[in-house]
């Protein structure tokens, strides 16, 4: 049974490989899928099989999914360009006769209104036509989404966004690596089945200040903002207009409900309770 995954040397992919070996898959029938196979030298060391493709290259995908039984495709990071990276991986998959495919898309992906959901629901949609046997991990978010600026967090004491009174059921990102590595691995039949995967904690951004607070020693307050004004926020960092509106979007859509996951399939698909935040701040420091 040999198992693929997509974006290997990123952080989801390589956390899904560990999560892979630690679940006795032999290294080598793991294929760890890549842009450029020098970041995937430890992985090769290991014995997993490297191979090399871009998402934008429809015949090296196809390439290197030959021989694989299932695969983990883990949606690519650039926001705008989604979609047709994914038909060419889609494609791939189906011409390789790839017999499972397992999908890391966003909570409730039908009714999901966020931005960021409209590249995953055009994804679930063309799964759905290929005929490909298919599995939905609807991924929530991760607590590391708070962690890539958290010394300036911590040293501005203020937390800001346009949450509102919103709750996030964040888990660590090693918790998602590892559920996808219980569905890769599992001796039941996937096809067809959606998991809404979210943390045990549900915090507001008022208990995300304070948890920050009490890792960092630093008072740290949330401050809400109209999401106009977050955005210009997140743009005077240095990031991109459109990856910016995307993420003030995404705050916006925590104030309606979107990313409190609820119903417990991450925590079955472990067998364990998720990674606190508390947990991943400390790690973060």
């Amino acid at each position: 049974m040999t198992i693929a995954v997509t974006g290997a040397t990123g952080h989801l992919g390589r956390l899904t490989i560990d999560a892979l070996l630690r679940r006795s898959v032999p290294a080598s029938d793991v294929v760890a899928v890549v842009r450029n196979p020098a970041k995937a030298a430890e992985l090769a060391g290991q014995g997993v099989q490297v191979r090399t493709a871009d998402y934008a290259d429809r015949a090296a995908l196809e390439t290197a999914l030959a021989g694989v039984d299932k695969l983990l495709l883990i949606s690519g990071s650039e926001v705008g360009s989604r979609v047709p990276q994914h038909i060419n991986i889609i494609d791939a998959a189906k011409a390789a006769g790839v017999g499972l495919v397992a999908y890391t898309s966003i909570p409730d992906a039908p009714n999901n209104t966020l931005q960021l959901a409209q590249e995953h629901q055009v994804t679930e949609r063309l799964l759905a036509e290929s005929g490909l046997n298919h599995v939905l991990l609807r991924n929530g978010w991760y607590w590391e989404n708070y962690t890539n600026d958290l010394a300036g967090t911590a040293e501005r004491g203020v937390l800001a966004g346009s949450a509102g009174d919103g709750r996030v059921a964040g888990a660590a990102r090693a918790d998602y690596a590892d559920a996808a590595a219980a569905v890769l691995t599992s001796d039941e039949n996937q096809a067809g089945k959606v998991y809404e995967l979210g943390g045990d904690e549900h915090l507001t951004y008022p208990e995300l200040a304070r948890a920050i607070s009490d890792v960092t020693g630093k008072p740290v307050e949330y401050r809400d903002l109209p999401v106009e004004q977050y955005r210009g926020i997140l743009e005077s960092a240095g990031l991109p207009a459109p990856v910016a509106a995307v993420l003030a979007d995404a705050d916006a859509g925590v104030a309606t409900g979107v990313l409190d996951v609820t119903g417990g399939d991450l925590q079955r698909l472990i067998g364990r309770a998720s990674t606190p935040l508390e947990t991943v701040l400390r790690a973060a420091l």
